[in-house]
């Protein structure tokens, strides 16, 4: 029994996963099973219009630190996750990338870009949740809350410029990797922060622009070992 099962795994089961293994790794394989799971019960939630306790908490407790210097610093950060700011950065990175003849990777970025604009967009109208309105704040939002749309972008966005450098420049991978982390997690407490988010806004748009960029990061991976053959 123990044989038929390992034969059947290598013939059929396997070629087809190695060359996802090969790409995304174990850990990243589990990762991503373990984003899924967490998203699918925040979404479970959410549909099911249940409150999380934590949310308002969390930014109750948060906002007893506002000052005026820290809304000016946030208002600064959550600029760079804009809209404006988003399509500005992804524009002359597709040119640059053009411009160095980096054909696939600019056309795996558009792809990744406007996918997250699509889920985004798509995510805010099937959820339909209203956003927070715990104080006065200081920038106001028109569109649904969840999941947020910062958090997801700037996964995408810089997560993916911050891919392409590293595999360019493997010396300077982990100060390149640092520095991503920390804008990307900058911006998603900077909505926070302004009271525009709930956390689990957050977190689904970390969760759902990580699935999406690990699959155009192994769509890009794939593409460049048929290359090899």
């Amino acid at each position: 029994m123990l044989r038929q099962i390992s034969h059947f795994w290598l013939r059929h089961i396997h070629p087809r996963l190695a060359p996802l293994i090969a790409t995304t790794g174990i850990v990243g394989l589990i990762s991503c099973v373990l984003i899924l799971f967490v998203l699918a019960n925040l979404a479970e939630e959410v549909l099911e219009r249940e409150a999380f306790a934590f949310d308002t908490t969390f930014l109750l407790w948060l906002h007893q630190f506002a000052n005026p210097s820290l809304d000016n610093l946030m208002l600064f950060i959550t600029n760079i996750g804009s809209p404006r700011t988003v399509v500005t950065v992804a524009a002359v990175t597709v040119l640059l990338l053009w411009w160095r003849r980096y054909r696939e990777e600019a056309k795996v970025f558009v792809l990744a870009c406007l996918g997250a604009f699509i889920l985004n967009t798509q995510l805010k109208l099937f959820f339909s949740k209203p956003r927070p309105e715990l104080w006065h704040q200081l920038i106001s939002e028109k569109s649904f809350s969840f999941p947020s749309g910062h958090a997801l972008g700037s996964m995408v966005l810089y997560g993916f410029i911050g891919y392409l450098l590293a595999i360019h420049y493997p010396k300077l991978s982990r100060v390149i990797y640092s520095l991503v982390v920390t804008l990307i997690a900058a911006i998603g407490i900077s909505r926070l922060y302004l009271g525009v988010h709930w956390p689990t806004d957050i977190i689904a748009g970390y969760g759902v622009g990580f699935l999406w960029l690990m699959t155009c990061i192994t769509m890009l991976k794939l593409q460049r070992l048929r290359q090899l053959k």
